[in-house]
């Protein structure tokens, strides 16, 4: 008997995307489908939890039926539905919840909810087919910083994390403090191009206790600094040198971290994730690295290191395999732990 093929259909709904795909034996992306609310959120400079909410609510049975459709599967096609629970904002994680909850109830199609850092690093999984475990992960996205040791599919040790603000955090924050508005990473991804990095020294942090963690909020306070100090003197600030400096500070500490981890652990393997993975300058830098030291270096398209449900579908496969199912009682745990299971 030839074994059955495992079609995944995947909800994710932790910040601000509205997000549904189909995926198949953990590796095909049948569909991705994603509804960005990143302009309604540029008037406000931010993510506003309330209105993401509300616009969840608005899109989601649309995306999972879009999803569907480009896949050109039925219900009763799937085998599981995948669906973050956390981490995230507690009102967004409950739509993408209710909503699985609800299809799996009027289906009795098995529920797996997934960890939404463990969606990051399976995105690497989907155009790399040759990636397996065990190999070393840096997760950094606009809420999380983790260096991450993944010895098998959803097994992780947790080496280093972010003991304040997250990369992404402090990229939005100074974007907005050098006029360039929201988005911040992408925004000053692209003017960087046009600055100095060595223009400014701005500070390169260690933690004492723990030298795999990651602290970038002295980095964010050294340029407002470093911006008052320029409008108290009176002397014009250079956009792109900032954003520049800025940007290779930021940049210089997680390369020099992930290069490390990967020395102590042994493995010839490093990959990265999450929605500043798709920062140019960052994978430039860990890709020399990676050559120098003669590392397999992996990376997902940008459109998987955002936030996505393909890369849900593909942790939820590695958890369906694996035996997890959860009730209808499973809720949303805005700030759940990697490794921690609910």
């Amino acid at each position: 008997m030839e074994n059955k093929d495992v079609i995944i259909l995947a909800i994710e709904s932790s910040c601000d995307e509205t997000a549904a795909a189909v995926v198949k034996n953990g590796r095909e992306v049948l569909s991705n489908v994603i509804y960005s609310q990143i302009a309604l959120h540029t008037e406000y400079g931010g993510v506003v939890p309330e209105i993401a909410s509300r616009k969840h609510i608005e899109k989601i049975n649309q995306v999972i039926e879009q999803a569907l459709s480009d896949a050109d599967k039925k219900l009763e096609d799937i085998t599981a539905i995948a669906v973050t629970y956390g981490p995230g904002l507690v009102g967004a994680l409950l739509v993408g919840v209710s909503a699985a909850k609800a299809i799996s109830f009027a289906t009795d199609i098995p529920l797996v909810g997934v960890h939404h850092i463990e969606g990051h690093i399976s995105a690497n999984f989907i155009e790399n087919k040759e990636l397996e475990p065990p190999f070393v992960c840096l997760v950094v996205s606009g809420g999380h910083s983790h260096l991450v040791v993944v010895k098998d599919y959803g097994e992780y040790e947790i080496l280093g994390r972010t003991r304040d603000d997250a990369a992404g955090e402090a990229f939005d924050k100074v974007a907005r403090a050098i006029g360039l508005g929201y988005p911040g990473g992408p925004k000053i991804d692209k003017v960087s191009k046009e600055g100095n990095p060595q223009a400014i020294q701005f500070p390169r942090a260690k933690v004492a206790d723990n030298e795999y963690d990651f602290s970038f909020s002295g980095l964010k306070s050294a340029v407002l600094n470093y911006l008052n100090g320029c409008q108290m003197k009176g002397e014009e600030i250079n956009q792109a040198d900032v954003a520049a400096s800025f940007q290779k500070a930021v940049v210089d500490v997680l390369v020099e971290h992930s290069m490390e981890a990967v020395k102590r652990c042994g493995y010839k393997k490093f990959a990265i994730a999450g929605g500043v993975a798709s920062n140019s300058s960052l994978r430039g830098a860990l890709e020399e690295a990676c050559k120098k030291q003669e590392i397999e270096f992996y990376y997902p398209s940008p459109v998987y290191c955002t936030d996505n449900a393909a890369m849900i579908g593909v942790a939820g496969y590695y958890e369906y395999l694996k035996g997890v199912r959860h009730g209808y009682d499973l809720n949303a745990v805005p700030n759940l732990k990697l490794g921690e299971r609910i």
